[in-house]
């Protein structure tokens, strides 16, 4: 395997990397041709309301929320990909 020599850091980079690039050209695409408007469409992955965490010195709050659609799947996996070939 190609990529095994490089961090998991650089991993994760690249996947998010392609992830908002895929998300970037899936809005343009979508916005400005219209038979491709699904493009634009963002399924939400994650949580409605924040987690708090109240410790009377500190206050926490903990929030994740994933927003994808079909061209930042098909980024990531372009992103997947060319990590491993190269």
């Amino acid at each position: 395997m190609k990529g095994s020599n490089k961090g998991s850091a650089f991993f994760v980079f690249i996947v998010l990397l392609g992830s908002i690039c895929g998300s970037l050209i899936g809005d343009l695409l979508g916005s400005n041709i219209k038979m491709l408007s699904f493009l634009k469409s963002v399924y939400s992955i994650g949580m409605n309301k924040p987690l708090f965490l109240d410790l009377k010195v500190i206050s926490l709050s903990f929030a994740i929320n994933f927003n994808i659609n079909l061209m930042s799947i098909i980024g990531i996996i372009v992103a997947i990909i060319l990590y491993r070939k190269f």
